[in-house]
């Protein structure tokens, strides 16, 4: 059996749940669930234990033994495709079981097994000293498809809002845009109860601060059972907005974005940054409630992926405008000037899933790969290494965002017929982008997120050539409203003195 590395065992004390994705060489892709449960020994023994390079087979023995209840299986129910991530855990006769959140359906941590005759895939777990560095490290067995497997994230469940924002400096500091008084997370007439309603309303959704909070009480009630179901079948699936709602003020403050685009100082760089994440959660919501009631063959973990995204989203915008609240207290945000060019994107793709998924995950969100580590660097040099740590967790995000794109292009390559994701990629950014696709490029992360240079060097777009897409004049393009200037599609380059 082949074994696949997942992590040092040190490196897994910190959280007792991770999310695993991995991905073969024919580009399948499995999601995964670790669950570790309590050993024998307290964290700060284990570290002990783990941090010694010995190689005595005494010692490990014991690590086998005081880490055996390290458990690997699909992170996904077999009953209805539940995210197992909040699964509980609990103790029976027969061994130790998780329990879907959503129909109580229990399955061997071990085995897999149900008493409802289901069975969860689950993989044998191994640690051991890795003779190259004396390092206790934990494996898996790999699945029985395809070959030479690989890691492509690794990440803990949190039982809170993951890695909230720092806290402000003072309590007179302003932070974002107040909150609609009496305008409740939940809305107190007609409450969502399924996934495509709870999307919808987001969308609708104009105060950021609001459309954060339901994001992060939607996505709960989503992993934790408590929504009555993805709703994207229902016959009576509410519609997206053409263009998701913004604040008055917001939408004042909406120019042509040359105007915005030579930015020299912190706050103004923020500033842009948070206003890509406030339009990249509409996004994640958008292809949920967009391409959900059109495309019912796909998976919950379609839905899965792109909840997570929408609150990792969540979490960029607020870690950015808590960063911008803390260096800048009188240009909190919303009060500079700001575009709309990432919706101009999701209004071109607006007709096609496939065209959606290349355009803004393949090609926006794998600009911020390339662009993410030299923006770090400016931070860096220029001192503020608090800023440096919110966009480090900003682009590990970031890599998995560009990882889910490109594993639900590729899946709906393969339902259209087998054709080639690569060919199709590049089909896809001629008539949906504009302009060349630039360098340099992060070839090492692209590759973690499954692109080859063969998707994206000497790749360019036509759109502007192209008379009509999908049937319509183009001259609505770059006018999405009336209120929204004229873009040009192009990732946010910034610079800093």
């Amino acid at each position: 059996m082949e074994l696949l590395e997942i992590a040092p065992l040190q490196n897994l004390l910190s959280h007792f749940r991770f999310m695993i994705t991995v991905r073969s060489q024919e580009d399948c892709y499995h999601s995964l669930i670790l669950f570790r449960l309590s050993s024998g020994l307290d964290t700060q023994q284990l570290e002990s234990k783990t941090s010694e390079k010995s190689h005595d087979l005494q010692q490990v023995q014991s690590i086998h033994s005081d880490t055996r209840q390290i458990y690997v299986m699909e992170a996904s129910c077999p009953h209805l495709g539940a995210d197992m991530s909040h699964a509980e855990i609990e103790e029976c006769d027969t061994g130790i079981v998780a329990v879907c959140p959503w129909h109580r359906y229990d399955f061997d941590l071990k085995t897999g097994k149900s008493e409802t005759g289901l069975r969860a895939c689950t993989y044998q777990v191994e640690v051991k000293v890795d003779p190259r560095d004396g390092v206790n490290k934990v494996y898996m067995g790999t699945p029985e498809e395809g070959k030479n497997w690989r890691l492509v994230e690794l990440r803990p469940v949190s039982e809170e809002f993951a890695d909230p924002p720092p806290p402000i400096s003072t309590a007179k500091t302003p932070f974002l845009l107040p909150v609609v008084e009496n305008e409740p997370v939940v809305p107190l007439v007609e409450a969502p109860k399924t996934l495509m309603q709870w999307a919808v309303l987001i969308l609708n959704t104009p105060n950021p601060t609001l459309k954060v909070e339901r994001t992060r009480h939607a996505v709960n009630l989503f992993r934790t059972g408590e929504l009555s179901s993805i709703g994207h079948k229902s016959p009576n699936v509410p519609k997206p907005p053409d263009v998701p709602s913004r604040e008055d003020s917001f939408r004042r403050n909406t120019v042509d974005p040359k105007k915005v685009k030579n930015r020299k100082n912190h706050a103004v760089m923020l500033h842009a940054l948070a206003n890509i994440e406030q339009w990249a959660i509409d996004l994640a919501w958008d292809i949920i409630a967009r391409f959900g009631p059109t495309n019912p063959q796909l998976p919950p973990a379609f839905f899965s992926d792109f909840a997570k995204m929408a609150l990792d989203e969540s979490k960029h915008f607020s870690l950015l405008t808590a960063r911008l609240a803390a260096i800048s207290p009188s240009t909190p945000y919303g009060s500079m000037p700001v575009h709309a060019s990432l919706w101009e994107s999701a209004t071109v793709t607006s007709h096609s899933l496939r065209s959606r998924l290349a355009i803004i995950h393949l090609v926006h969100e794998a600009r911020g790969l390339d662009i993410n580590p030299a923006t770090i660097e400016r931070f860096r040099k220029s001192g503020d290494l608090e800023t440096v740590k919110v966009m480090e967790i900003i682009h590990a995000d970031e890599v998995t965002h560009v990882t889910s794109g490109h594993r639900w292009f590729t899946w709906v390559c393969s339902q259209e017929g087998n054709v080639d994701p690569v060919s199709t990629f590049r089909e896809e950014v001629r008539i949906g982008w504009r302009g060349e696709v630039k360098g340099p490029f992060n070839a090492e992360d692209r590759e973690k997120a499954g692109l080859s240079p063969h998707f994206y060097e000497d790749l360019r777009g036509e759109m502007d050539f192209i008379p009509n897409i999908n049937g319509s004049s183009d001259k609505h393009i770059g006018n999405l409203t009336e209120d929204m200037a004229s873009v040009t599609i192009e990732y946010d380059g910034v610079t800093l003195k």
